[in-house]
């Protein structure tokens, strides 16, 4: 990614969830937040997205508390609006209410400077699809591993 640096990935997304459409929110943020995520002490594992039609929230995204803040640091886990357009947050909206979809982030980075985060709109997964994720997982890890033993890579 150019000028992009990633602070947080949240893995377990592409597994929990089938992802959708994508979108880029900027984050609304005090000052010792941005030096934490700067930190990279930030953790987007557990969080989600909500909506009300007029604007969008972060929820449960947990962000260290910045030590040299002393006073005014910030609450940890507190709910962070994000700066997202007008249609998109109306698509996001229509989404959730209308095809019962949920709005997850995926990573969370730096870029120029800016905290932004990508929002996915997703479906959960059935526990039948998550073995058949694993299942394909499994399958390619394998045939890579059989493509390294032939290609003349040998321990002997």
């Amino acid at each position: 990614m150019n000028g992009k640096k990633i602070v947080a990935r949240n893995r377990k997304a592409k597994f929990e969830y089938e992802l959708h459409d994508t979108f880029e929110a900027g984050l609304e943020l005090v000052g010792s937040e941005i030096k934490s995520i700067r930190a990279g002490q930030v953790s987007i594992a557990e969080a989600y997205v909500r909506t009300n039609g007029r604007q969008a929230w972060l929820v449960g995204a947990h962000i260290a508390p910045y030590d040299q803040a002393s006073v005014f640091n910030h609450e940890p886990e507190r709910e962070r609006r994000l700066l997202l357009h007008k249609r998109e947050i109306k698509e996001l909206w229509d989404a959730v209410r209308l095809k019962g979809m949920t709005i997850i982030p995926t990573i969370l980075y730096l870029s120029n400077g800016l905290a932004k985060v990508e929002i996915a709109l997703a479906k959960g997964k059935r526990q039948y699809d998550k073995r058949q994720s694993i299942k394909q997982r499994d399958m390619s890890r394998d045939i890579d591993r059989a493509l390294d033993h032939r290609g003349g890579r040998k321990d002997d």
